[in-house]
């Protein structure tokens, strides 16, 4: 049997948002938190589309994630901004996610999530988007964000004060 994470770092990009995403991995072993990164861009996931994808079909690879992200209690999500909102391989898994069983909310009902970006631009309109749709379908959305870039470097205490507040978080029962 696999032990179970504390925390789970999703990352939507493989260049400085991934940087970011290990920056919280080793914040996280600093402070004894059992977790672990989990690299979007590795997935090969096939682009959402309902004409051709419904309930029966959902890729394996979907199934086995959304039951390891039901066992965390915890999420960080790293992603970059892009065209001014979420990124396409990020809004691809939280729609497969969100069509993998009978209520879209399911997975993402009650539980805490800390959102963080390295941004070659501003960053802020992705931070926003992403809460708003995390908030919609459910998630405990933790007020205080990371948003860095290449004039704002990436702050380790803003980590491990996201990580620190995150830990306070329970996940809500439905």
């Amino acid at each position: 049997m696999t032990e179970t994470k504390d925390l789970i770092i999703i990352t939507a990009s493989c260049g400085k948002n991934l940087e970011l995403s290990e920056k919280f991995l080793e914040k996280s072993n600093e402070l004894n938190i059992s977790s672990e990164i989990l690299d979007l861009t590795t997935l090969d996931i096939p682009l959402f589309n309902p004409r051709i994808h419904s309930k029966e079909n959902i890729p394996n690879e979907i199934e086995e994630l959304k039951k390891k992200l039901f066992e965390i209690e915890r999420w960080v999500i790293c992603a970059p901004e892009y065209n001014g909102s979420i990124p396409p391989i990020l809004s691809n898994f939280i729609a497969w996610l969100s069509i993998s069983g009978d209520d879209f909310r399911n997975l993402f009902n009650g539980q805490p999530i800390a959102i963080a970006t390295f941004s070659g631009g501003i960053g802020l309109e992705l931070l926003t988007s992403l809460r708003i749709q995390l908030v919609h379908l459910g998630s405990q959305v933790l007020g205080r964000q990371l948003l860095s870039s290449y004039s704002k470097p990436i702050d380790t205490k803003t980590i491990e004060d996201i990580i620190q507040r995150l830990l306070q978080m329970k996940k809500l029962k439905t």
